[in-house]
């Protein structure tokens, strides 16, 4: 199990790091989100106790109250409010994409004047 969650963390940071280096603003904005799914499951997975199986979330008589015999909610609230904030402030950069893209007229990083955007001047 450690195993298949090591790799899918590692191939989301991957994944969300190669599109972080790409031209185009949606391609940065998805691998900002990839890489806030790698976050959220290295934050999970690292929790005490977040991969442990058999062990109940809410008290139960007759078992002490320790982490031993319980899952741990810690990690879970931070996962969970991690991927509301994510979400959020995945909105609020389609909303910024959307209006600059209005505004320069290309979607390229470096604004219209790169190199390799596709409406690039042929002078320096």
């Amino acid at each position: 199990m450690e195993w298949v969650l090591s790799i899918a963390i590692g191939t989301l940071a991957g994944s969300g790091v190669w599109l972080l280096l790409r031209p185009r603003t949606f391609q940065v904005i998805m691998g900002l989100t990839l890489l806030s799914y790698a976050v959220n499951l290295f934050i999970f997975a690292m929790g005490r106790l977040g991969l442990a199986e058999n062990k109940v979330p809410v008290l139960q008589e007759g078992l002490p109250l320790d982490l031993q015999h319980y899952a741990d909610p810690l990690p879970q609230a931070l996962v969970l409010t991690a991927i509301v904030i994510g979400f959020a402030m995945t909105a609020l950069f389609l909303v910024v994409l959307l209006a600059s893209r209005g505004i320069s007229g290309t979607d390229h990083v470096d604004g219209p004047d790169a190199p390799d955007a596709p409406d690039a001047p042929d002078h320096p």
